[in-house]
């Protein structure tokens, strides 16, 4: 294990997020607002630890698979909690635990929230609230790989061990080019959702800050009421169409950039990704006209929440709490199932839940016709045994670390929807949940140790479960390779 030279990888991060805490700084300072200097505080100390850890290049520079890992559980953990410092020095959030919940749910782009009360909030303080889900959304690591200038080696050893989804396929061969790829989509993406927002009449400020929430897929708003403040069905379809377009895989949108659309068509996860938010709208939406009056009205409500759930983002323009259950158990399944992977969303992503379906038909066709040899294929490609196991695996560490983590919520003694979905909501990375935690909700009134088993949900959800998982590991610490 190159300790060395993960301390100074490190070291090169704390250093990005001392620079970044400098746009919020700005932002205040135009707004005249005081808590410019909390952030130049924080900026300050995140630059004395980054030139601490920098300061000699260890001899030995290259990292391998599990430096990797190393390094992306730390640099989440550590932006996190410094990242939480100008929350609890300007007094916006008191409480440092609860600071860490909020920043946490920021960069893991989950979105769940401590604050009742959020627009009399400073707007530097927001603006660094959101920007939290649009580092968080393509990956704090992608992130500084675009600013930094590490070798494409060890670079990819941290895309592989961060980028969501089970397929790790590169777009071009280098890292640092492949993430400054990825952030020019993102980006341009981004400013185009600004700019259709501004159109409908909300402010630039509002705008970039609710595309920084849409393009993360996190749901951060600077209203109380989430999006649901604005009343208005064209911002509402904006919205609901980024949502969807960031829930989908960044590489169809390198496949439009070279122009290869047939096998955007061809895509099998995508093709499901987008039926099932049909079928989930046609069905909601039949559910809920009676309490709307209107098939049109129904149909928006539902267009929207299925798309915010379903990508994480986790916006609201309505109490799906008061819904009735046929719909609130639609919008579990579609929140257990999540985004593509590949996408800035969460969950268990579209295509292990296909891999999982065409497993088990492959099994009953096993068992069917013995003599037959069953091949698993998505997108036509032959999925490898080793491929399958690892879905299953992580599947089955999924369902452990959220029976465990429901077990442990229910200490609070609260009604087993809200404990239940406010670990599935932290796990997938969503946002809001069912009956206590829903959209209209918070997450304060939970205990301490609560707050730090959600904490490390959010984490292990946003980091796929193992790269996470590996940094409790004692034979990580004890071997020497």
């Amino acid at each position: 294990m190159n300790y060395k030279m993960i301390v100074y990888i490190l070291g090169k991060m704390l250093g990005i997020e001392a620079a970044v805490l400098l746009i919020p700084m700005i932002v205040s300072l135009i707004y005249g607002e005081n808590c410019f200097r909390f952030f130049l505080i924080t900026s300050i100390l995140l630059f004395i630890c980054s030139i601490t850890m920098t300061r000699n290049k260890p001899e030995k520079a290259h990292i391998y698979g599990k430096e990797g890992f190393v390094i992306v559980g730390f640099a989440w953990i550590l932006w996190s909690l410094f990242g939480a410092i100008p929350f609890t020095l300007s007094g916006s959030i008191p409480f440092y635990l609860d600071a860490v919940f909020e920043t946490i749910s920021g960069f893991t782009t989950t979105g769940s929230t401590i604050l009742s009360e959020i627009q009399s909030l400073p707007k530097g303080i927001l603006f660094w609230r959101n920007l939290t889900h649009w580092i968080g959304g393509m990956g704090v690591l992608v992130f500084v790989m675009m600013l930094t200038t590490l070798s494409d080696k060890n670079a990819m050893h941290l895309m592989r061990a961060e980028v969501p989804g089970p397929d790790k396929d590169k777009m071009i061969p280098k890292a640092r080019e492949n993430a400054m790829l990825l952030y020019k989509m993102y980006f341009v993406l981004t400013a185009a959702e600004v700019v259709f927002l501004m159109f409908g009449g909300m402010s630039l400020y509002d705008s970039i800050l609710h595309a920084f929430s849409t393009a993360g897929t996190g749901g951060f708003s600077n209203r109380n009421t989430s999006v649901a403040f604005y009343d208005s069905a064209y911002i509402d379809g904006v919205i609901t169409v980024f949502m969807i377009l960031f829930g989908i895989n960044f590489n169809m949108y390198f496949l439009i950039l070279i122009k290869d659309i047939q096998n955007i068509f061809k895509n099998e996860e995508l093709r499901a990704y987008l039926g099932i938010i049909a079928g989930a709208v046609f069905l909601i939406t039949i559910n809920i006209t009676h309490m709307y009056g209107s098939v049109l009205k129904a149909f928006r409500y539902a267009s929207f929440q299925v798309a915010s759930i379903i990508s994480t983002t986790g916006f609201m323009t309505a109490d799906f709490n008061l819904w009735p259950e046929f719909s609130k158990c639609i919008l579990l399944m579609v929140m257990m199932i999540g985004a593509c992977g590949g996408s800035t969303g969460g969950g268990m992503k579209v295509s292990r839940i296909l891999m999982i379906i065409k497993s088990i038909s492959r099994e009953v066709k096993q068992l069917l016709h013995p003599k037959c040899v069953c091949v698993t294929r998505v997108n036509g490609k032959k999925v490898g045994s080793d491929a399958l196991r690892g879905v299953m695996i992580y599947f089955f560490a999924y369902m452990i670390i959220l029976a465990i983590s429901v077990v442990i919520v229910s200490i609070n003694n609260y009604d087993f929807a809200t404990s239940f979905t406010a670990v599935l909501t932290a796990l997938n990375n969503v946002g809001p949940g069912i009956s206590l935690v829903g959209p209209t909700c918070n997450f304060a009134f939970f205990s301490p140790l609560t707050k730090v088993v959600l904490c490390f949900d959010m984490l292990v959800g946003r980091l796929e479960i193992f790269p996470f998982l590996m940094l409790l590991s004692p034979s990580l610490w004890r071997r020497k390779f």
